[in-house]
């Protein structure tokens, strides 16, 4: 059935001030419509077109012959080169068909038996127009290693295990989950030696904190191959094979299998912005020319990454990257994606100095990148319909309306987006201003100011706020003190005692005020010691900053172990109450001279006191919901670094007067730095 035509009147019903633009986001939904038409009468819908890697690159049938294909239209001659015919440039010779497609059926060696070894070394060997031959890795490749001791230049493999190698998944994908608490994690740097960390390693190590600390969604970053392991996963050379560094193939998908037998919903972090523009081990000029896979000239190149930008105009191009997020839920069962540089993909300026300040007008007409945006329209519908309990979450600065609305709808169809102004806000302020200088209003303004109705992902820092360059919260908080003040056998420095009240303000605050989902970088709920920095030529190529040091968390006489439980109980009170899954919350109270905000979610009330020096006894604050009250989380809690001045439970009853815009009110203490929640006690 053809895709129906987007009614204006659907868009202005989602967002009245989109009026003046409702032609534009009706004729880039024509786009899409048209495109998506094109993929059901011409490859037979998603589900064929979604599938080119089983067409596309290696591929062994039942009697194990190998038929390999590869789009390269400006060869002139191909031929399939390896270790398996003694890299004879000649034995192997390759067809080409009228779309530019090269094909070879390599047969059998013996009934059964693939003729090209698991884990060979494989290369397709061109002859260009010009009489020149250029040797590339294939572009479906799913593998590639690296012999940094021999070549940076990475070796395609054939990776065709023996079906008793072959991991076999165990658990079904875990329910979709109400709300996402998100783990941001690296697995190379998630072991505490100056190496890179494995997948197994990761399994037997990491999956375990995760569960404790009560996140329901881990989101893997740099798994994609990448040829320098600095870039942090953002210079993809493979599309289809993930990082030889870390393990196998089986390994991987060990590691995703035990996590959903955990419960856990694992996203993968998917970089479709742009590539590495290496030749000798990516997709770069591939069969010899500027723009196979990627715009000619300048269009094609991003200034400030320096990489190749593709043309998400091109058939091929849809098909590869649709084909790869296809892959990555098939063959290694991801859950959904978290997609890579939104703002740069959807905009032919790729957010470069340009600043949004909310606007409509600069988020449609000329500096709008429709083939782009359609192609996110795409990817979004197809993985929807294909997978209905996908996840898509989107990391866009620009605050792009409809990002997170529904394609029939006239959006892109994210399922959520990333707060990006929230982390930047803390970073300010913690270095601009002094703690009485901290407007409540400011802090409030920017934690709720997000489209209605288009769900979001709130987070105090990520991975870009943990590299080096940068500080992580704890370490704008606490600095050099760190290192000689974090031991329960050491005084509670002012320093120390502010860093670990206002981390936990911070994260609280940011958690149940600033989204319908939470992240976390690894590391950072226990107030990480260091910054991040991969080794690289500028710091000797140590590993020494590019690992997470668990040994300081796992100390029973560090105080790390406080951040760290207070993690876990802020996100398992969410599982209990669902403020993240439910409306936003109701701000009752934003006191500039107390420093004191209040406001209701989920049933709950908050109750955050940011004043330095500040307590307050029986301090008044309004709540809707008449009844008696009680604590059912504060920060000031001994277990997680605060005084025990204020205890769970007790006894806070309702007086029926308006308080705030509030129909009752009830009296609280409220320390210096310290944060309550309190729940209605059921009859």
């Amino acid at each position: 059935m053809p895709e129906e035509r987007l009614s204006p009147e659907t868009v202005v019903a989602i967002d009245g001030y989109l009026k003046p633009n409702v032609d534009q986001i009706v004729k880039r939904h024509d786009l899409f419509r048209k495109v998506k038409d094109d993929i059901e009468q011409h490859e037979g819908g998603y589900d064929s077109f979604t599938k080119g890697y089983l067409k596309f690159g290696l591929n062994v049938g039942s009697n194990g012959e190998v038929v390999y294909r590869e789009w390269a239209p400006n060869a002139r001659e191909a031929f399939l080169i390896g270790d398996f015919n003694d890299w004879n440039r000649t034995s192997h010779p390759m067809r080409k068909n009228q779309f530019g497609v090269w094909e070879i059926a390599v047969p059998p060696s013996s009934p059964g038996i693939c003729a090209i070894p698991h884990d060979s070394k494989i290369k397709i060997s061109m002859i260009l127009p010009s009489g020149e031959r250029v040797e590339r890795i294939p572009a479906w490749i799913k593998r590639v290693t690296q012999e940094l001791s021999v070549s940076p230049v990475y070796d395609a493999r054939f990776w065709n295990p023996p079906e008793s190698e072959k991991y076999k998944f165990k658990n079904a994908r875990p329910p979709y989950p109400k709300d996402a608490k998100i783990y941001e994690a690296h697995v190379g740097i998630s072991t505490s030696e100056p190496r890179v960390g494995t997948y197994k390693e990761f399994t037997t190590n990491v999956l375990q904190r995760i569960k404790y600390l009560g996140y329901n969604v881990i989101q893997l970053m740099a798994i994609m191959e990448h040829a320098y392991y600095a870039s942090f996963g953002y210079q993809v050379t493979s599309f289809f094979a993930i990082s030889s560094r870390c393990g196998t193939p089986e390994e991987l998908k060990e590691l995703i299998d035990t996590a959903h037998g955990m419960g856990l919903t694992v996203l993968l972090d998917i970089v479709h912005s742009h590539a590495c523009k290496n030749v000798l081990d990516g997709i770069n000029e591939f069969d010899g020319t500027d723009h196979l896979y990627f715009h000619e000239g300048s269009k094609g190149r991003h200034e400030l990454w320096d990489s190749r930008l593709f043309n998400y105009g091109n058939h091929e191009v849809l098909r590869f990257l649709l084909s790869n997020l296809r892959f990555y839920m098939e063959e290694y069962q991801f859950d959904g994606f978290r997609f890579d540089g939104v703002t740069s993909m959807m905009y032919t300026h790729h957010g470069i100095g340009a600043g949004f300040s909310g606007g409509y007008h600069e988020y449609f007409g000329d500096s709008a990148d429709l083939e782009a945006i359609v192609y996110l329209m795409l990817a979004n519908d197809a993985m929807h319909l294909l997978y209905p309990k996908v996840i898509t979450i989107a990391e866009d600065v620009s605050g792009m309306p409809l990002l997170c609305v529904p394609v029939n709808k006239g959006g892109v169809g994210f399922d959520y987006r990333l707060s990006m102004a929230i982390p930047d806000m803390w970073i300010k302020l913690l270095k601009h201003k002094t703690d009485d200088e901290w407007n409540m209003s400011d802090i409030v303004h920017i934690l709720t100011n997000r489209r209605y109705g288009e769900k979001s992902v709130a987070y105090c820092e990520s991975h870009d706020q943990a590299l080096v360059g940068d500080k992580t919260l704890a370490f704008w908080l606490m600095d050099k003190e760190m290192y000689t003040h974090m031991s329960d056998f050491t005084p509670m420095t002012p320093v120390i005692s502010r860093g670990i009240a206002l981390h936990k303000l911070i994260r609280l605050l940011t958690h149940s005020l600033g989204g319908e989902g939470y992240l976390n970088f690894e590391g950072n709920e226990f107030g990480h010691p260091e910054w991040l920095d991969f080794p690289r030529e500028g710091n000797g190529n140590s590993f020494h900053y590019a690992r997470r040091q668990w040994n300081v968390v796992d100390d029973p006489l560090l105080r790390y172990k406080y951040l760290n439980s207070f993690d876990s109980a802020m996100n398992h009170a969410d599982e209990k109450y669902g403020w993240l899954s439910t409306q936003p919350a109701y701000v009752s109270l934003k006191h500039e001279v107390d420093k004191v905000i209040v406001y209701e979610r989920a049933g709950l009330l908050f109750v955050f006191n940011f004043h330095p020096t500040q307590s307050f006894t029986d301090y008044r604050v309004g709540v809707d919901e008449a009844g008696e009250y009680s604590v059912v989380l504060t920060s000031d809690e001994g277990r997680f670094g605060g005084f025990d001045n204020v205890k769970l439970g007790g006894q806070y009853f309702t007086t029926p007067m308006e308080w705030n815009n509030r129909k009752n009110w009830l009296q609280v203490y409220i320390p210096t730095r310290t944060c309550l929640v309190l729940a209605k006690r059921s009859d």
